[in-house]
């Protein structure tokens, strides 16, 4: 593991759900929203503790677009992909979030300040199209409001 602090975390997270029914996605829930990620050697520790293979673990992990197996930028932008999002510009607002940034969706920034992410509805379709900047949805944006939005994040002070 990274370290033993995030080794004691994983084993702590797993062995507090194990027992639920359907245990793998409340440990990998868990474990990326305590550590922001679900590290490659969480797994054979997951599967172990369920009686799963490590392909198992891994192939759930990589179906879900949710979690990340490296960890995150400072921030998180999610571009919403649902229908009303679509209907309303959200391809071409997702075209320009990649060319503005520099990257893919599940790839981070060079500077390390922002991770670009798909996600397939945020709830707030009066207002398409959307994006999720950390946990705050901003909706109606547009290539202008978007570029507005990443020089805000990279403008303001990164906390020590």
């Amino acid at each position: 593991m990274a370290d033993e602090t995030t080794a004691e975390t994983i084993r702590r997270i797993v062995e507090d759900r194990r027992t639920l029914p359907g245990a793998l996605l409340p440990i990998l829930h868990a474990i990326q929203d305590e550590i922001g990620w679900v590290p490659d050697d969480a797994v054979p520790t997951i599967a172990t503790a369920l009686h799963l293979s490590r392909a198992e673990v891994h192939g759930v992990i990589s179906f879900y677009h949710h979690f990340r197996t490296r960890p995150a930028g400072r921030h998180v932008v999610q571009v919403c992909r649902a229908e009303s999002c679509r209907s309303m510009g959200a391809m071409a607002l997702e075209e320009h979030a990649k060319a503005s940034l520099g990257v893919d969706f599940h790839e981070t920034t060079g500077d390390g300040a922002v991770t670009l992410e798909p996600v397939y509805c945020l709830g707030n379709c009066a207002c398409s199209p959307s994006i999720r900047i950390d946990d705050e949805i901003v909706g109606r944006v547009d290539a202008k409001r978007f570029d507005a939005e990443i020089a805000a994040l990279r403008a303001a002070k990164e906390p020590a």
